[in-house]
């Protein structure tokens, strides 16, 4: 299987293992909030997990963050590009379409959802602290696990895609045993 005339594969390999990669880091960061995160801080008094929200919402706006959060939809739109005439494309457009579904749910609730927490202010000033938090809690945590489960979907189809671009190959024991060497 060859991508160009020259014979060699081009870059849609490169792509598509990049794209996988950046998905797995998009999809693990939902993944431990899901799992870990937000069960612990569910632990915490209300100015607690205010604060500590708060904190986690500056933090991780940072360049290793985006590199993956912005990263995953971007290379997973190029492999998709890249595989339109392929016969692996239908995992690749998946995928691009789940990853962009995640996205798109992070932008449209989540990205809001804290910025409403980041409004209340200083944890230590808030006059009802529970009822900030019951405003953002649920549906942050509801919509965080929609975006997991759409992420370790989009992981999953490009993983496919990655494993038939690769296409058919025999193992090196395979190999060995039908060489003269092995008889």
């Amino acid at each position: 299987m060859t991508d160009n005339s020259t014979g060699r594969r081009g870059s849609a390999g490169g792509v598509l293992v990049a794209a996988t990669v950046a998905m797995g880091l998009f999809a693990g960061v939902f993944y431990i909030f899901a799992c870990t995160i937000m069960p612990s801080l569910s632990r915490s008094n209300d100015r607690v997990f205010i604060e500590v929200m708060q904190n986690i919402n500056d933090q991780i706006q940072n360049p290793v963050f985006f590199l993956s959060f912005l990263g995953a939809p971007l290379l997973a739109a190029v492999a998709a590009w890249q595989s339109r005439r392929s016969p692996y494309r239908w995992w690749v457009f998946a995928g691009f379409a789940a990853v962009a579904l995640a996205f798109l749910l992070t932008v449209t609730v989540n990205i809001p959802l804290n910025n409403e927490l980041a409004d209340a202010g200083d944890p230590a000033r808030i006059a009802d602290p529970a009822a900030v938090r019951e405003e953002f809690e649920d549906p942050w945590v509801a919509w965080n696990v929609v975006r997991a489960l759409l992420s370790t979907l989009a992981l999953a189809c490009l993983a496919r895609g990655l494993l038939l671009y690769r296409g058919p190959h025999t193992s090196y024991l395979e190999s060995a045993a039908g060489s003269s060497a092995s008889r």
